[in-house]
């Protein structure tokens, strides 16, 4: 059923008009005789279709149709003007404000009845091809997500991969992606970035595939020739991941090169400094080391959590970020959350709620 809205202040004519247009069917006719009321009518409900006499109290024709065009959603109501006028500024500002078509009066009952049948025909195919647009929109952001779930899937399953040798270390990838989120959160970095680095921050260490295992898992100090050898996995991580089209592996790319640059310069591969390190490798050079020291490594024990967030803000400056440092503080308690087994993503988490210093070690 469409609704066609007739305005005309004569009740003879919309009288008139009402008994035409019952003769097509499948529509309601609803009347007015008072274009502010049609007005208000018009701004709650929709009309498919708008029949609107010219000449009446105000508002007239044009003035009607001026306030209907700062209606929401109603840009695409068809309106077809009805007069007895000749003056051509009246049609002309009328198809400025959106008229569609033009009835004279004394409306010829066969006239009046196909220009409306043709503004219903076209009014419901333009919303089938509306519905159809929205369906195919649906349709296509639902497969751009599978698509994108199992490029995450694949990436991170080949990370778990090139992690294989220590399980601990495998664990230790999936807290990085969810404190790298956090920590870019408080930093107010979009929700977008938020999830691109929940995803690409556990391929940071991905370049250690080729890292022998004897240096790997030595337990004793690394000789200088085997530090350099460690090194190299930020350019290898960066190598493998590179010159990919997926968003996901480009932001991999730049985390696997820059994780070890320090804030003052010190760090490696290339010695950079502050703000010329991307702001992805500031985070997760600060989540990967406190992740590291609070957990078993072959080559030492687990830091105590009083030691760890001492030795974060002795570096405060000079191995991190001062800026990441601050948003580290805000979101501890999550951080220790996640560490605890649960995700803030999943379950509401606030300072005041998780007691951070239950986990403090003397």
């Amino acid at each position: 059923m469409q609704t066609v809205v007739i305005v005309d202040d004569s009740p003879i004519e919309l009288t008139l008009y009402g008994h035409i247009l019952k003769n097509i069917g499948g529509i309601q006719d609803i009347l007015f005789d008072e274009s502010a009321a049609a007005l208000q009518w018009c701004a709650r409900n929709v009309a498919d279709l708008i029949l609107l006499d010219y000449r009446m109290p105000a508002p007239d024709g044009l003035e009607f149709m001026e306030r209907f065009q700062h209606f929401t959603g109603k840009n695409d109501t068809p309106i077809v003007m009805i007069t007895a006028e000749h003056d051509r500024y009246v049609r002309h500002r009328a198809l400025e404000l959106g008229a569609g078509d033009f009835l004279t009066k004394p409306v010829d009952t066969v006239e009046l009845r196909a220009r409306v049948t043709n503004a219903l025909r076209v009014r419901e195919r333009s919303q089938l091809l509306s519905e159809r647009a929205v369906s195919l929109d649906e349709e296509v952001r639902s497969a751009t997500a599978l698509l994108l779930d199992r490029e995450c899937e694949a990436i991170f399953r080949l990370t778990r991969a090139a992690e294989h040798r220590d399980q601990d270390t495998g664990d230790h990838l999936v807290r990085i992606g969810l404190f790298a989120a956090r920590i870019a959160g408080a930093l107010g970095l979009s929700q977008d970035e938020q999830d691109l680095l929940s995803v690409a921050a556990p391929m940071h260490d991905i370049g250690k595939i080729g890292t022998p295992d004897e240096i790997l898992q030595k337990k004793g100090p690394l000789t200088r020739r085997e530090r350099e050898i460690m090194k190299a996995h930020t350019i290898a991580g960066y190598d493998i991941l590179r010159d990919s089209c997926s968003a996901v592996l480009q932001k991999a790319a730049e985390i696997a090169l820059a994780h070890h640059e320090n804030f003052d310069g010190t760090g490696y591969p290339y010695g950079l400094q502050g703000a010329r390190i991307p702001i992805s490798a500031r985070i997760v050079a600060l989540c990967d080391v406190f992740d590291a020291l609070l957990s078993h490594r072959p080559y030492k024990k687990p830091w105590s959590l009083s030691r760890v967030t001492a030795y974060i803000e002795e570096q405060d400056g000079r191995q991190f970020d001062p800026s990441v440092v601050a948003a580290f503080r805000k979101v501890m308690p999550d951080l220790l959350a996640i560490r605890a087994g649960n995700n803030p993503n999943q379950t509401k988490l606030a300072s005041e709620q998780f007691d951070a210093n239950r986990l403090l070690e003397a």
